[in-house]
Order: C-alpha cells, then sequence, then structure tokens
C-alpha cells in the first residue's frame, strides 16, 4: 500500500469513526434491526466489511467463481424464462391453461401435479379421495400426459415438472408422450424435480426409502445423459425447504448439501462427473428480505463452482454453474388484504432479477385463498414482463455487485453455509443427518422463530399484525375445482384399463419388478411400462411392494 492509499484509508477510518459518534447519540425507533432471517444487521456497511481479492470472490460474469452471473452476457442477449405454475383439474383443464399462458407471453411451461399424483396414487385410489385435480392436474397415465401436451410442440417448448417421489415416472410419460408426437427424446428440453432428500427434510411427498430412491435418481441420470442429453435431470430444490420455514442460508446450505450427495451418488455409479453435472439445476425461493435474497444467489454460485472443481474435480466449467429456476415466496402470501400480494411478488421477483435467476415464477395474489385465477395469472406474468421491459434493471449486468452491504451479506452466507456443511459432514452426510431429523430439526427451529417475532410484531406484516383491516372474507374472485373432475379421471383409468393390452402391461410391471433386484435402468423400464399403458400407481405399487416405505424421524 502507497502512502497515498495509507492515508485515505486513515482518513475513511477516522470518519467512520466520527460518524459512529455521532449515530451512537441519535435517537433511532425502538424495533429489532435483523433481516427476515433474524441475523442482526449493522446500520451501516463499508468498505471494512468487505473483505478477499476481486478475481477469487467476483470475478466477470460467466467466469469462475460465478458469483456475478452464469454467462458472459446475462440478460443482454436473453432474458430469463417466464415461466407461471399452472396444474389444475383435469390434463384436459390445464393444457388450455398452458395455450392461454403461452398465448400472453409465457416462455416455458411449469406443471403442478395433485396430491395423489405427487404421492404416487391413480386417480381411482382409496387414497386419493376427494383430491384428485385440487392442487394439481391429475396425470394417471401416458394417457393423461398425452391429453396435457395436447397440441404443444414438445420439441420447442421447455417444461417443467414439479415432482420427486414418482419422478421418474412422470419423466417416463412425457418422454414416451414425446416419442408418441414423433420427437426424438434428444430434443426434449425441461426439467423433473426429482429431488427426493428435500421431501424428507421439507415437504413430505416421497414415495420409497432415501437409498432406494437415489437409486433411481443415478438411473435418471446415467440414462438422460445419453438419451435426453438436453433434459435438467433433477432440479435441486430449496424452495420447499425455505417454505417450510427456513432462513436463507439454511435454504442455501442445505440445498447446495443435497445437490452435492447427488453428485457423489453419480459418482458412486459409475458415472463421470462431467457427464451428468452440467444438467444439474437449482430451484431457489424468493423471500421479502430483498438483498439477503440477492445475496444468497450470488453465494449459491460461488459455493457451487468452488465444491464442484475443487471437491469433486469437475473440469468442465459447465459442471461449476449454478443454473436455476425461482418462485417467488408462497408463505409470505397473506388471505388478508390479498391484494398487497402484487406488490410482495413484484419486490420479490425483482430480487430474483437482480440476483441473476434464469427462470422465474411469480405467484398469483389469489394462491393463499385457492387456485389461481386467470386474472390473477395474467397480473403474476406481467409483473414479469414490467420487469423485463419497463424498469431498465435487465441492461446491467449484476447492478449492486460491489455494494458494500450486498458483498458483506454474500460472505456471511457462504460463511454460515459452509458451517452447516461441516456439520452435516461431521454427522455423517447428508442422509445420515436426514434420518437422524437434524436438518428438519433446524428448519423447525427457525420457522418457530419467525412465526414468535411476528405475533410479538417485531416483525411486520402489513395487513396481518399492522395496518389491520377489519374484513368480512375475500374480496376477490376464487377459483374452485368442479367435482366432476374425479369422477371422469377415474372414468378414464377404467376405460384404459378395459382397452390396454393386460398381458403386455403385466410384462411391463414384471420388469420393473426385476430391474428392482437387480442393476437394469429403471428409467428405461419405466418408459416401456408407460407404452404399455401401465398406469402411475401400478408402476409405484411395485417400487413399494419392492423397496418398502420410508419412516420419518421423531423431531419433536
Amino acid at each position: 500500500m502507497n502512502n497515498d492509499a495509507r492515508q485515505s484509508n486513515v482518513q475513511s477510518i477516522d470518519a467512520r469513526a466520527l460518524w459512529q459518534q455521532e449515530f451512537d447519540a441519535a435517537k433511532k425507533r425502538g424495533i429489532e434491526f435483523t433481516s427476515l432471517s433474524g441475523a442482526p444487521l449493522q446500520p451501516l456497511y463499508g468498505p471494512e466489511d468487505v473483505q478477499g481479492e476481486f478475481e477469487s470472490q467476483l470475478g466477470y460474469p460467466g467466469s469462475f467463481p460465478y458469483t456475478r452471473g452464469v454467462h458472459p452476457t446475462m440478460y443482454r442477449s436473453r432474458l430469463w424464462t417466464m415461466r407461471q405454475f399452472a396444474g389444475f383439474g383435469s390434463a384436459r383443464q390445464t393444457n388450455e391453461r398452458f395455450k392461454f399462458l403461452l398465448a400472453h407471453g409465457q416462455t416455458g411451461l411449469s406443471t403442478a401435479f395433485d396430491f395423489p399424483t405427487l404421492m404416487g396414487y391413480d386417480s381411482d385410489h382409496a387414497h386419493s379421495l376427494g383430491e384428485v385435480g385440487q392442487v394439481g392436474v391429475a396425470i394417471s397415465s401416458l394417457a393423461d400426459m398425452e391429453v396435457l401436451m395436447g397440441g404443444i410442440p414438445m420439441a420447442e417448448v421447455s417444461t417443467s415438472m414439479t415432482i420427486n417421489g414418482p419422478a421418474p415416472i412422470l419423466l417416463a410419460f412425457y418422454i414416451a408422450c414425446g416419442e408418441r408426437q414423433g420427437v426424438d427424446p434428444k430434443l426434449l428440453r425441461g426439467t423433473v424435480q426429482n429431488d427426493i432428500l428435500k421431501e424428507y427434510q421439507a415437504q413430505h411427498a416421497w414415495l420409497i426409502p432415501a437409498e432406494p430412491a437415489l437409486r433411481m435418481i443415478t438411473d435418471v441420470m446415467g440414462h438422460c445423459a445419453k438419451h435426453v442429453p438436453q433434459w435438467n435431470t433433477i432440479s435441486i430444490s430449496g424452495y420447499h425447504i425455505r417454505e417450510a420455514g427456513s432462513t436463507a442460508a439454511q435454504e442455501l446450505a442445505f440445498t447446495l448439501a443435497n445437490g452435492m450427495e447427488y453428485v457423489r451418488r453419480g459418482k458412486a455409479a459409475g458415472l463421470d462427473v462431467d457427464e451428468f453435472a452440467p444438467r444439474l439445476s437449482f430451484f431457489f425461493d424468493s423471500h421479502l428480505d430483498f438483498f439477503e435474497e440477492i445475496a444468497k444467489f450470488r453465494a449459491a454460485r460461488r459455493i457451487w463452482a468452488r465444491k464442484l472443481r475443487d471437491t469433486f474435480g469437475a473440469k468442465d466449467p459447465r459442471s461449476w454453474m449454478v443454473r436455476f429456476h425461482t418462485q417467488t415466496a408462497g408463505v409470505s402470501l397473506t388471505a388478508q388484504q390479498p391484494e398487497n400480494n402484487i406488490v410482495r411478488t413484484a419486490f420479490e421477483a425483482l430480487a430474483a432479477v437482480l440476483g441473476g435467476t434464469q427462470s422465474l415464477h411469480t405467484n398469483s395474489m389469489d394462491e393463499t385463498l385457492s387456485l389461481p385465477t386467470e386474472k390473477a395469472v395474467k397480473i403474476a406474468l406481467r409483473t414479469q414482463q414490467v420487469i423485463a421491459e419497463e424498469i431498465e434493471v435487465a441492461h446491467v449486468i449484476d447492478p449492486l455487485g460491489g455494494s458494500y452491504y450486498v458483498e458483506a451479506l454474500t460472505n456471511r452466507l457462504e460463511a454460515e453455509a459452509e458451517r452447516y456443511f461441516a456439520e452435516i459432514e461431521r454427522r455423517g452426510g447428508v442422509v445420515a443427518a436426514t434420518e437422524q431429523g437434524y436438518i428438519q430439526k433446524e428448519i423447525h427451529r427457525s420457522a418457530i422463530a419467525y412465526q414468535a417475532a411476528v405475533e410479538r410484531g417485531s416483525k411486520k406484516v402489513v395487513g396481518v399484525n399492522c395496518y389491520v383491516e377489519d374484513e368480512k372474507g375475500p374480496t376477490i374472485e376464487l377459483h374452485k375445482i368442479d367435482p366432476a373432475v374425479e369422477r371422469e379421471q377415474q372414468q378414464r383409468l377404467a376405460e384404459l384399463r378395459r382397452k390396454r393390452d393386460a398381458a403386455k402391461a403385466k410384462r411391463a410391471l414384471d420388469d420393473i419388478r426385476d430391474a428392482c433386484k437387480g442393476q437394469d435402468n429403471l428409467l428405461e423400464r419405466f418408459i416401456a411400462a408407460a407404452h404399455a399403458d401401465c398406469t402411475l400407481g401400478e408402476i409405484a405399487d411395485v417400487l413399494r411392494a419392492e423397496f418398502g416405505h420410508y419412516k420419518e424421524p421423531k423431531i419433536l
């Protein structure tokens, strides 16, 4: 450091000390100054709060460690993919919603499934009673998938499917559907969530125990690397971890820890890391703490780049990149004064864009009350389009890079994530830590702490604990599912079973049973079973019979 720089540094320290004296003497508001996650916030951030060299901590967009973005041009060459989560009632109804969204400027499809489908049950199973089509679309067979994607050019549209336990089965239906459309699987683009670890940790929609579930995931990795190369085989999801009540740091840490476990499993199955890692993607929540969320996305890219290169030996730069989809925080929506949710969603979406997301879903204002109406969905989509086209934030890459506050937050979140990685490793890894209930307890603890802060009023929620109005009920139109959907779906299944080649279906299920006992690729068997018109529930029942049921640890 030369003399001029030393003198400037001394002057800066003196100025900071003078400001600190004035700050300490002044009156402040009597509230808790913490992040949404409960972390204390300094009143001011400066150069002394940011450590590390530019090249190692920031670099340039498209260059290691990707803190500033995974592409050199980011949104100057291509805007993020705009996806609106869609799925309700029957495959026909959801197909109509898909076409409505595409007609209004959506650039990718994102599919929600109903509870029976998420749990691997057909629509006519006893467990499905009253739930068919209620919170997503009912898909029980390849025939349903063909209706869902009818008239949609599968070689041109990217499709995301939010499903986990039975994800390989739904992917098989999708691949088989494309084949029946005459689409080469090599042309299919999209993502299947397929993140079973976070199901055990946060969302609870599992099918079978962890070890065979992880085997299915590596089978998907292996098959798609060779036959469906443009498909993202896992969307490693922090979203549901955050929605369950985690802090931003926990979402970051547990999501990336899960991702690293999938990489370990892929390598253990004999796959080259650079063969499958470029097709791993991530799915994050964008919550209301604007700057913390931006920092979280930046920290995620930096951590993953270092881990994949330095720990797992990946040589392909594509393996080092965190490419991620973001959804605004459903848990932040309120039933009270639901129009306020439009504003909440807009700020959360802006944070995702400033954080460099590749794909974005914006929640509709009415989602806390019902499935969204077309009007609410259109407002949510238009929110993204206003951000993209009107406020110029996509013109500059990582515009908050170099902010003392944002860089300090990014560093803090990275350090907190590393502490969690060390604790998970001490406990024997992600699967062991999950089976011990450690990760679930950490999420639960944070959820309780936040709720307590809302109840005592130290965390404000407009319309809930401040600026409250006397409301008699929802004042907006709600979307309701006709009970006839369930009856129609059951009739479709009965007709499918009556018309199909029963012997061919039985052989396909027997082949899956044999593959469970051996080492054959299960996804290949699922695709064959889809073409034989086997149903989701029939395939899942074979898996449950062969692998057993998962038993959740007690955490309270």
